[in-house]
């Protein structure tokens, strides 16, 4: 059994990756199980969501020296100009950070000025250091999320994930948060393999 430092102190990301490991031969801790850890300075000031990744992941390594990993996010938006996008800064407009509540009224807004919904892609990223010679790194297609932001927000919503309540499954037209069954969802299994191949090639192979 091979245990990696996730870089995260998010219990609902650790979690999630545990369940898109599973049955592998890997133990995933997180920064929340590390003793005297201190504050570890991290400046997110990438471009993309594998600088950035790789920027937390070198950082978490120098710190505590144990094989660490990180990922990272952006949401690109079809038919949005590039100077729109929001990338890597999905809360931050005009140099305002949104809430939860503002998003939803902001990526409404956009869906309904785009014809009242709109494609998106959520480009994941992921690095791994073992150390200063072997780090390894990923933002590939297989590591991609299609939807569809809807201009009408469902009446759910769930803290700290606000785009949940206008995300739309393309293939069905259904409100994710009206999905229950995730174990038959195709987009989580697909990302689930992104991830499972990845470790497959860098740490199990």
């Amino acid at each position: 059994m091979i245990k990696l430092l996730y870089g995260t102190s998010n219990p609902a990301k650790l979690q999630h990756m545990k369940e898109m490991l599973e049955g592998l031969d890997i133990e995933i801790i997180s920064l929340n199980d590390i003793d005297n850890q201190g504050t570890i300075p991290i400046s997110e000031a990438g471009n993309n969501p594998l600088e950035n990744a790789r920027i937390k992941a070198i950082a978490y390594y120098k710190a505590l020296r144990t094989p660490v990993f990180s990922c990272d996010s952006g949401l690109y938006i079809e038919g949005l100009e590039s100077e729109r996008q929001p990338g890597v800064n999905v809360r931050r407009v005009n140099g305002k950070k949104l809430n939860d509540n503002e998003m939803i009224e902001y990526y409404g807004n956009i869906a309904s000025e785009l014809g009242g919904s709109v494609k998106a892609k959520y480009k994941n990223a992921i690095c791994l250091v073992f150390d200063e010679e072997n780090i390894f790194e990923f933002d590939g297609e297989d590591l991609s999320e299609e939807f569809i932001i809807a201009s009408k927000a469902h009446p759910k919503r769930i803290k700290g994930f606000p785009l949940d309540s206008l995300s739309v499954k393309i293939e069905t037209g259904q409100y994710y948060l009206d999905i229950h069954n995730k174990d038959n969802c195709d987009d989580e299994y697909k990302l689930a393999k992104g991830f499972r191949d990845f470790f497959f090639r860098t740490v199990l192979k």
